[in-house]
């Protein structure tokens, strides 16, 4: 297990990350604000364990949910915490290779270091109007539509993207973002 997690930090500069139970909690309800079709595709970008594509699964059980992790263990993990679901597709690679057009939403769990080229990538890979969750780490210069914040952990965000709209008064970024109370 610690070679796999070593394998994929050396490939790709960043840990296989898990989100916590509130964590995970906050990226369903923010999808669920977002109102979704019933059979919308959710993607999650560095899937990890698969702990979060059995909750979406469980959560929109007429979603098509599908996850892509770069490292080889927490890749095979989720293939195994994944099986007997109809609605999940574990796929093996890095996900910059792989095609959104057809995402309704987007959920990633990424270090500071990724935010920038992937947020320079979903403009070019998604649909406009895609939902984009992002725990934690926040997208520089795209703005929040909703958010929702923990005591002890990060925020977790929903962007429409490509989240360059205006606020009042014209800023744009996260000085304005909403907040939904748990």
């Amino acid at each position: 297990m610690s070679m796999s997690i070593l394998f994929s930090m050396l490939l790709t500069g960043v840990p296989t990350l898990s989100s916590s139970k509130a964590e995970m909690d906050d990226v369903i309800a923010l999808i669920r604000l977002a109102k979704l079709p019933e059979h919308a595709v959710i993607m999650d970008l560095g899937s990890g364990w698969g702990t979060l594509l059995v909750e979406l699964a469980q959560a929109f059980p007429g979603a098509s949910v599908q996850g892509v992790e770069i490292s080889p263990f927490p890749y095979l993990v989720s293939r195994l915490r994944t099986r007997g679901l109809s609605n999940v597709a574990v796929r093996w690679g890095n996900f910059f290779h792989s095609d959104l057009s057809s995402a309704d939403a987007i959920v990633c769990y990424l270090m500071p270091s990724l935010m920038k080229p992937v947020s320079d990538w979903l403009d070019v890979a998604t649909k406009p109007g895609a939902c984009v969750v992002s725990n934690t780490f926040l997208f520089r210069g795209r703005t929040i539509s909703v958010a929702r914040h923990g005591a002890f952990r990060g925020t977790v965000a929903l962007y429409i993207w490509p989240a360059r709209h205006r606020m009042a008064g014209g800023s744009t970024g996260v000085s304005g973002e909403a907040c939904v109370p748990k």
